[in-house]
């Protein structure tokens, strides 16, 4: 930072061997050993932005590196034994870094919002962390890799976005969240399968919350260059898919309301009076549009799959719309035009989804009708 006139490691997990060659290639810096070998260090942009101002600062977000949306690994085959020599690849997705002064009095928070502003992933540093249990798990624990959490203490921080969008409550079809891991796993390194699509390529704001104070800095996101697929085929399966992940998301928390209020209707029914059976109708349709946790799929043997369509003189509920929505979502999950049976498929779901919506909007005003005569009887 002075021209050389004071020196600061960055050996990290280097080992101590002669270097004979060193280059920065885009964001990273490449040192090779006398030992035939390279090693690299990782996005170097916090170094290139770091001053005397933000050393000192009680917080600061670093400007994130153009982020490339690259596929974590498509090889399907059966995964290298854990005690077969490999280097260690680069974190996938949004690399994000940020330097505290001090220890933060409360969770930090990361968001990554759109271009609209639309908050499209959240994380908390007081997150649950998954622990894994080798008496209920039936993989080796070596395939996972460690959690890696928001650091709340001081000093430099480094933490991921993965590009994908903000999991659902409960993966539909997915297994148990966290533990669903691919077949082209890595030993120590290995996350799940990810329950939601990968957000589009295009500009996004990173923002961080410590203490209460906001910092903000742009975020873009490119495709992987390897992907010959159209732009605007691309926009098409970004706009699908989330469409679907807003309506499932939306289906699985309207669920839940519909859940809630057949519950509070239920209990009123016993002091109800003249009322009584309009509340009894309203929350038996309460209950309909809830339906089972997960829809009719989550009791499925033959894994993740949308409900089939509903027999006849039954109505999907909203757990299934928010499950056929999930199914649809992780079918455009690709780099390539959607096929016609994917887009038949994508309409049938948001058909569906609609007929469950239009109820649950008529049952709300259903229940803003009840409300007021209850009020007007003194109840």
């Amino acid at each position: 930072f002075d021209d050389g006139d004071h020196w600061q490691t960055l050996q990290l997990n280097m080992a101590s061997s002669s270097v004979r060659d060193i280059m920065v290639k885009d964001d990273d810096l490449v040192a090779a050993t006398h030992g035939r070998g390279f090693w690299i260090l990782d996005n170097v942009t916090p170094l290139r932005q770091l001053t005397a101002e933000t050393a000192s600062a009680q917080a600061h977000l670093f400007k994130p590196q153009v982020a490339y949306r690259v596929r974590w690994n498509t090889n399907t085959d059966t995964p290298l034994p854990p005690d077969e020599a490999a280097g260690q690849n680069p974190p996938e997705g949004a690399i994000i870094d940020y330097v505290l002064g001090e220890r933060a009095n409360g969770p930090v928070t990361l968001e990554i919002l759109d271009a609209t502003g639309d908050v499209v992933r959240q994380y908390s540093s007081s997150d649950p962390v998954l622990k894994l249990d080798p008496a209920t798990i039936n993989l080796p624990l070596y395939w996972f890799r460690p959690p890696v959490t928001l650091g709340t203490e001081p000093g430099m921080h480094r933490f991921t976005w993965d590009m994908h969008y903000q999991p659902l409550a409960s993966a539909v079809g997915r297994g148990t969240p966290g533990l669903n891991l691919p077949i082209a796993a890595v030993a120590y390194n290995t996350v799940a399968a990810p329950s939601t699509p990968f957000a589009a390529a295009g500009t996004y704001t990173v923002r961080l919350t410590v203490n209460g104070k906001t910092y903000t800095q742009p975020l873009t996101v490119k495709q992987d260059p390897r992907v010959k697929t159209p732009a605007l085929v691309m926009q098409r399966v970004y706009s699908a898919s989330k469409a679907a992940w807003k309506g499932a998301r939306d289906a699985q928390a309207w669920a839940k309301d519909a859940q809630s209020l057949h519950e509070k209707a239920t209990a009123r029914t016993s002091s109800a009076g003249a009322l009584k059976a309009e509340i009894e109708a309203l929350a038996a349709k309460l209950k309909a549009l809830a339906g089972p946790p997960g829809g009719r799929a989550a009791a499925s043997p033959f894994g993740p799959a949308a409900p089939p369509p509903p027999a006849a003189g039954t109505e999907d509920s909203l757990a299934d719309a928010s499950a056929v929505l999930a199914s649809v979502m992780n079918l455009l999950a690709t780099d390539t035009p959607p096929t016609a049976l994917q887009e038949k498929t994508l309409t049938d779901a948001n058909t569906r989804a609609a007929k469950v919506t239009a109820r649950w909007k008529a049952a709300q005003g259903e229940l803003a009708l009840l409300n007021s005569k209850l009020k007007a009887a003194g109840q």
